[in-house]
């Protein structure tokens, strides 16, 4: 295959298009780290002002190894001809304010499982990156 082919078939987002792809975009990965070995924990999400947004039950291990710590987390989709991956890295940060916590609500973020899950989680980015990929 030769480069130029390549080129093609890997295209670098902007920044604007990612953000768009991830609110169109239910489910992601919250990538962290506890006890030095690396967690990768699924969760279903939604985008608020250019922030990911989450909920988690009170004392679970993604809660003590994600807040105030640097995370990645990841969120792509495919179908036949081609497909896309987005990668926010930033700061995980737990919400605890009124003031916060009205506005986390306001997303209408609801869980998807029927486990209780009141902790609001929101990471603010320090860089994003994104690819579209076409398929053979």
């Amino acid at each position: 295959m030769s480069n130029d082919a390549t080129d093609r078939s890997v295209t670098i987002l902007p920044e604007s298009e990612c953000w768009q792809l991830l609110s169109g975009t239910p489910l992601g990965r919250l990538v962290t780290s506890a006890d030095g070995m690396p967690e990768i924990f699924p969760v279903n999400f939604v985008v608020q002002r250019r922030t990911v947004l989450f909920l988690t039950a009170e004392g679970t291990k993604l809660v003590s190894s994600a807040i105030n710590k640097n995370v990645a987390f990841e969120a792509d989709s495919y179908d036949d001809a081609e497909g896309w991956s987005v990668i926010v890295k930033g700061v995980a940060r737990s919400l605890h304010t009124t003031e916060e916590i009205e506005d986390a609500e306001s997303s209408q973020l609801r869980p998807w499982t029927a486990t209780v899950k009141e902790h609001y989680v929101r990471v603010l980015p320090t860089r994003i990156t994104g690819r579209r990929f076409k398929f053979r």
